[in-house]
């Protein structure tokens, strides 16, 4: 079975600007229930990404967000399979790839996005196990 990253991704992903204060992108994390936010421009296209872990160092509240983003965004088109996102996130240890189409954001997909396959098994296992 062959699972597109458009299948399992979240599709309502909530965005902020450069110019919004890290006080202002951790409320609405907090409101959301969500554990990162792309930083986006004028016109849609993801200049950056903050997750809740970036924001555990004690930053001035009245900074812009801008200031504590990683500006090194990783994007996956949404038609691609999920092994495409897995990799990613295991080679660059991270936890959410922006999902992308046409180079709008059109989703997020976490680790806990592909988690979800292991929980409703629904991968396949390949002979021999995996290597590291």
């Amino acid at each position: 079975m062959t699972i597109k990253i458009a299948d399992l991704m979240s599709k309502s992903v909530i965005t902020a600007q450069p110019h919004h204060t890290v006080e202002h992108v951790r409320a609405m994390m907090t409101k959301n229930h969500i554990l990162a936010v792309p930083i986006v421009g004028a016109d849609g296209e993801a200049l950056g990404i903050v997750t809740s872990s970036d924001l555990m160092n004690g930053h001035n509240e009245r900074s812009p967000i801008n200031k504590v983003m990683t500006e090194n965004v990783y994007k996956v088109p949404a038609y691609n399979n999920v092994d495409v996102a897995a990799r990613i996130m295991r080679k660059h240890k991270i936890h959410h790839v922006v999902v992308t189409h046409e180079q709008q954001i059109v989703g997020i997909i976490s680790s806990f996005d592909l988690l979800q396959l292991v929980e409703n098994h629904r991968f396949e296992a390949k002979p021999g196990g995996a290597q590291s």
